[in-house]
């Protein structure tokens, strides 16, 4: 295979391809042969290659912005470029490329961030265990890795992979869901000022409000359903809105798009957490936010089995530089086995959630019309007081939702022991279903109704899902 870039510095004119930081982790474009270029504009971005241009051939190249695969005639070219570089190429050599396409979030679930291992060729990436990595001669760093706090092969390629799905600029991965929001207020300084909804997960106001208040940090929470409330709270020391939508367990829906509009206004950062959505269903930065913060556990790897967050943010600002330091000092970072499985988990996703939110709506509608449910929480139902919001920014509605047992506490707890197929247990969005009493898991801090029942949709046939229900409420 030739070396790509004498090829380019021919096409564009001299276009010199290294702008970007080496380090940077970003998401890719993918030169191939076989098609020709259509009229999409480019992304704004410069060429960047993460390792040695001498080795270009059998290397892989970043860019700024997020999977489009682009064609060269050249059958034996394969290598990752955008921006000016790309432009260039379009309009001076249409006759030679046709064909630019976005990959759509099921192709970039398996390709992203993933390349044949050198030497060996493994088609499904290598487990990377060690710490420490060899230096040249001179100290550099030929494969790009010192040690493996700050970074590590595998958790390079699963945050390459988790910026791709939510279009974001970069990504960083952390041990779980609460080390990254914790990561995010970590950034913030002394007197700074948080908002948050009034029924965020319980484990964000824990970290707000035990831990993060104790060295100066302040927050409020208000109904983000309401905007007014929302303006009320704002003040100078403002800096971070989070927002978490739908939310956990209420499944409030925050319209994203009027919150966006309320913290350009106030020159405050939006963050949303959206693990409930997933990038298949819901893309925040589309709507408005700096910030994507997911509990990884959940969807993403989506078999219980991993410990895992990650925060994804829209630019690589002085922001993501100042968590990124975070990461690499504090260490809270998984381990390159859980990194692994959750590359392994992410190429099925999109699947399993299509498959979780399509089951979720059928059940939702079962349990509306069953006498012994008082209410169903579920924004897919035309009655949730959110649905509308909910239809015009998310593609389907998830595969969570929470119902209310007539008859108190008591009655829900039986309920819930009553179940066959679904788990009696916390977390979410595995292949098995789960059912959980949430005001007893959240303590003294709950919103959650006494009667209130979390309900996790798995991956068991829907009918089977629903006779279990209906045999527990007989």
């Amino acid at each position: 295979m030739p070396c790509i870039l004498p090829l380019i510095h021919q096409l564009t004119g001299g276009e010199h391809p290294y702008r970007q930081r080496r380090d940077a982790a970003l998401p890719r474009l993918t030169v191939r042969a076989g098609t020709t270029l259509g009229a999409r504009d480019s992304p704004e971005s410069v060429l960047a290659d993460r390792r040695d241009s001498r080795r270009i051939e059998s290397e892989t190249w970043q860019c700024h912005v997020s999977d489009y695969v682009v064609v060269l005639p050249d059958p034996r070219l394969s290598a990752f470029i955008c921006g000016p570089v790309f432009a260039k190429l379009r309009d001076k050599h249409r006759t030679l490329l046709v064909g630019l396409t976005a990959m759509k979030i099921e192709t970039k679930a398996i390709h992203v961030g993933r390349k044949p291992e050198p030497g060996s060729h493994d088609v499904t990436p290598a487990i990377h265990l060690s710490t420490t990595f060899q230096k040249a001669a001179d100290g550099s760093l030929p494969g790009g890795y010192l040690y493996s706090r700050p970074n590590n092969p595998n958790r390079a390629a699963l945050e390459q992979a988790l910026a791709s799905l939510e279009e974001g600029a970069a990504a960083l991965a952390f041990s779980s869901g609460n080390a990254a929001t914790s990561s995010l207020f970590q950034a913030l300084l002394p007197g700074d000022h948080v908002i948050a909804g009034d029924d965020v997960f319980y484990g964000t106001a824990v970290l707000l409000n035990n831990h993060l208040s104790k060295w100066g940090l302040k927050a409020s929470y208000v109904d983000m359903r309401d905007i007014g409330a929302l303006e009320r709270a704002l003040t100078p020391a403002t800096k971070l809105i989070w927002t978490e939508t739908p939310s956990n367990p209420l499944l409030h829906v925050t319209d994203l798009r009027a919150v966006a509009t309320v913290a350009k206004k106030a020159g405050a950062l939006l963050a949303c957490d959206n693990t409930w959505a997933t990038p298949l269903l819901q893309l925040p930065f589309k709507l408005g936010a700096d910030v994507v913060m997911h509990s990884v556990t959940k969807y993403l790897s989506g078999h219980s089995d991993v410990l895992s967050g990650t925060l994804v943010f829209k630019e690589t600002n002085a922001l993501f530089e100042k968590v990124r330091d975070i990461q690499h000092e504090g260490g809270a970072v998984p381990s390159p086995f859980e990194c692994w499985l959750t590359l392994r988990g992410l190429q099925t996703f999109p699947y399993r959630v299509r498959a979780q939110s399509q089951s979720a709506q059928q059940i939702a509608e079962f349990l509306s019309k069953q006498p012994k449910i008082e209410a169903v929480h579920y924004p897919g139902l035309p009655s949730h007081p959110g649905h509308k919001i909910a239809a015009s920014q998310m593609s389907s509605f998830g595969g969570m939702m929470s119902i209310q047992v007539q008859g108190g506490q008591a009655e829900a707890f039986k309920l819930a022991a009553g179940m066959k197929l679904f788990t009696h247990a916390t977390s979410l969005g595995g292949a098995h279903s789960l059912i959980e009493h949430r005001a007893s898991v959240e303590g003294a801090v709950t919103h959650a109704p006494p009667n209130l029942l979390r309900l996790s949709i798995g991956l068991e046939h829907v009918d089977d899902l629903i006779e279990d229900l209906a045999q527990a409420l007989r």
